[in-house]
Formats: C-alpha cells, sequence, structure tokens
C-alpha cells in the first residue's frame, strides 16, 4: 500500500607504477566497467523503466485512478484518526471527532509491463487512503484537478483487419504519449477514414500523482470524432 502524507496536489516533500603492456590491460578494463556501469545506470521516477539484460519488458509504475469514498471517524490515536469502515489511518488534520461523517481521497497506481510486442499487462494497487475532507464539494474539486479530461493528437500505428469464421473485424492501433501502444475496435467507416492518417484525435484522461502533479498517465477515453 502506498502511504501518501501530502495536504495538496502537487505539492512535494523529494598509482601502481608497472610496464606499458600491464597500464594498457588495466586501462581497457577500467573502460569496461565504465560501459557496464553506463548500460545498468537507471535513476527511479514513477515513469521508470526497468529492462534487466535477462528480459525483454519494460515496467513502469504509474497514477492510474482516484475516488471520493464517505466514511465515518473511529478511533483518535495521538494526532491521527482510523477512518471506518475499513480502519484506514490518517492524520486528524481537520480536528474530527469520534463520529464524525468525512469524506476521503482514495488513489490506486498500476504497474504496467510492455513486451517486445508493444502489448501491455498491467497490474493494479489497492486502494489506498491519503486526504481526508470535511465536506464532499472540498474533495471532488481535489478529484478533478487529479483526474483531467483532455482531446489531442496522438500517432496513428496503423488500422488492420481480422477474419474468423465469415465475420470481419477492424481494429486501429494508437500510441499514447505514454509511449504505450494500444488497439481499440473500430467500425468500418472509422477504417476507412483512418486508412491513410498518420495522426488521429483522440479524448485521453490524464491522471496525475498526488504528490508531484507534472508527474501524469494518459488513458485513453474515446475518439474525439
Amino acid at each position: 500500500m502506498r502511504e501518501n502524507v501530502y495536504n495538496t496536489p502537487g505539492t512535494r516533500r523529494r598509482g601502481l607504477r608497472g610496464g606499458r603492456p600491464l597500464r594498457l590491460v588495466s586501462l581497457l578494463l577500467i573502460a569496461a566497467v565504465l560501459v557496464l556501469a553506463g548500460c545498468s545506470n537507471n535513476p527511479d521516477s514513477i515513469f521508470s523503466r526497468d529492462s534487466g539484460a535477462a528480459t525483454t519488458s519494460d515496467v513502469a509504475r504509474v497514477p492510474w485512478d482516484y475516488r471520493v469514498v464517505e466514511g465515518t471517524v473511529g478511533d483518535l490515536i495521538g494526532s491521527d484518526m482510523t477512518i471506518l469502515p475499513n480502519n484506514d489511518m490518517l492524520p486528524n488534520d481537520g480536528n474530527y471527532a469520534t463520529g464524525d461523517k468525512i469524506y476521503t481521497l482514495q488513489y490506486m497506481d498500476a504497474e504496467i509491463t510492455t513486451d517486445a510486442d508493444q502489448k501491455n499487462q498491467v497490474r493494479l494497487s489497492s486502494w489506498s487512503t491519503i486526504k481526508s475532507y470535511k465536506d464532499l464539494k472540498s474533495a471532488t474539486a481535489d478529484l478533478k484537478n487529479l483526474k483531467v479530461s483532455v482531446t489531442t493528437d496522438v500517432d496513428l500505428i496503423g488500422v488492420y483487419k481480422t477474419k474468423y469464421k465469415d465475420k470481419t473485424r477492424n481494429f486501429a492501433v494508437v500510441e499514447l504519449p505514454s509511449g504505450n501502444r494500444i488497439k481499440q475496435p473500430i467500425d468500418d467507416k472509422r477504417y476507412t477514414a483512418m486508412a491513410k492518417k498518420k495522426t488521429v484525435p483522440v479524448v485521453l484522461e490524464e491522471v496525475h500523482d498526488f504528490a508531484d502533479y507534472d508527474l501524469a498517465y494518459a488513458k485513453f477515453r474515446g475518439w474525439a470524432n
């Protein structure tokens, strides 16, 4: 479970001497070590992709979803409180009392594995409670800032048809801003319209990281026309 104690979306916390042959061998060894070190350099990030030498898959952890849930304040433990019914623990920043009705913001992230064929496997985390609110209006305002609908053009990789038992299906493959490729079914009219295009307009949902608003993951939500 991911723990996040930030209060506002986007707030950040974050020599030997020897003969010439020996020196030549030493230089070659040092060069080899530097090359290997450079190849293994992979700084951590919410969008980092871990790719080992023995695998052809890329792995990225991204923000996936948020929701607002109604709850009840349970036990008060020091400066913290439990939230029923799941006994989630949060700081009691709102000076709540046991029995108060509140709203909480919950967060889910995803581990996306992309193979050599650009096929994605998504593994979702459990929901984590990260912030409390006195009223639904305040909670909804944060939710709208964290999940934003946008219309933009994306690269169209191509369209194709499949046939099975005399039935034909059409598909379009597009590349999202994250670099992931997705396949979507399309009808005959859209297939014809897309056949010669390089880009297409789509509706995306940008899910922003609560701790660092600049980090976001875009999910396909439909065609823009």
